[in-house]
């Protein structure tokens, strides 16, 4: 496909977070976490036939599943990354003038039990706020600073900022209430990303490419991890055709160690890399964002920081309309008052006059 030239910059904002929500739905643990609306004993029974396939040595893999339940939360559809994209366009409109006012956002939240259920940095940093530790330090004393939490909310920003630079500025202060370093870089990487992709003139969007990584590039320095995870990721899919042929390459900088996929200095990186062999190669977004669930260890975040890079760069209609229109609607899963809510009418709303 040719890049589009003429997407105004509302169908690439309402791009950045239906691509969010596509790849969101597109993971496997979206299933799971959309399971959450079921009663608990539907999980609990799910992990007793997990056991029973180890001790029996049984290869069958146990699904979330509703038995006598409306199966209709474990349809297609986003999970958790866009109930928090949600969450966030919500809150953060009309825009805060300023760090305090973004820190007592949360603090607010935290006081009326409102902040939706989230990663394990998000709810260590709710404990530290609770107990009276403030921002930074509710991020920085976190064992999970690292992890990618923030840099879905910082899609957010991405769309709702009057500039890059403004975006990386708000997602800063929104990533530093519940985490540090990479956690707090690759936050602002994503943020100035979207903000420079809805924002390309004309002139660039026939090859945004180059664009888009020195946004990303210019958030995530060489000398932090994050960084070099990232141009270690460009290197290797420097001769890939497609977002397919990029996956056994990108697969060997998956962790095997550490028990959890979503670690920033990974997953944007990953994203990051897919969305530019996707740009060069003009692969239909929802191609990438399938090349990105993959990566099964990586699932639960890169196909959603994949569709929202190249949403805000190509918009909303480049999306197939079956997974568009699947993927509007929230299931309340990390928040019951976003259950059936319309995802771009929220968009809308936030975004009006832009």
């Amino acid at each position: 496909m040719n890049e589009p030239t003429d997407r105004t910059g509302t169908d690439r904002r309402r791009g950045a977070v239906l691509g969010l929500a596509v790849g969101d739905a597109a993971g496997w643990p979206a299933r799971t976490h959309r399971s959450r609306v079921l009663p608990g004993w539907t999980r609990r029974l799910r992990r007793e036939l997990d056991a029973f396939a180890e001790v029996e040595s049984v290869t069958t893999l146990p699904v979330p599943f509703a038995l006598n339940q409306d199966p209709a939360p474990l349809r297609l559809g986003p999970g958790d990354d866009a109930e928090w994209v949600a969450w966030t366009l919500a809150g953060s409109a009309p825009l805060p003038a300023d760090r305090a006012a973004v820190h007592a956002r949360w603090a607010v939240a935290v006081a009326d039990g409102a902040v939706p259920v989230g990663r394990i940095a998000v709810a260590v940093a709710v404990d530290n706020l609770r107990r009276g530790v403030p921002p930074p330090d509710s991020g920085r004393r976190n064992p999970h600073h690292f992890d990618d939490a923030a840099a879905i909310r910082a899609v957010a920003y991405g769309v709702l900022a009057t500039s890059p630079a403004h975006a990386a500025t708000l997602a800063g202060w929104d990533a530093e209430v519940t985490h540090a370093g990479d956690g707090v870089t690759a936050a602002r990487a994503v943020a100035a990303a979207v903000a420079t992709a809805v924002s390309l003139p004309a002139t660039a969007a026939s090859r945004p490419e180059p664009t888009l990584l020195a946004a990303l590039e210019a958030q995530l320095p060489i000398d932090q991890l994050a960084g070099r995870t990232l141009r270690r990721a460009l290197a290797l899919v420097a001769g890939a055709g497609t977002p397919a042929e990029a996956v056994p390459l990108l697969d060997e900088l998956v962790d095997r160690v550490y028990s959890y996929g979503c670690a920033a200095a990974q997953t944007v990186p990953v994203a990051a890399a897919l969305t530019a062999v996707a740009l060069r190669a003009g692969t239909p977004t929802i191609d990438a964002i399938l090349a990105a669930a993959a990566l099964p260890s990586l699932a639960d975040s890169a196909p959603a920081l994949t569709g929202a890079l190249l949403g805000a760069v190509r918009g909303a209609a480049e999306l197939p309309p079956s997974w568009a229109d699947r993927c509007r609607r929230l299931a309340g899963c990390c928040d019951p008052t976003l259950a059936g809510v319309d995802l771009l009418d929220i968009v809308e709303r936030t975004t009006r006059g832009q």
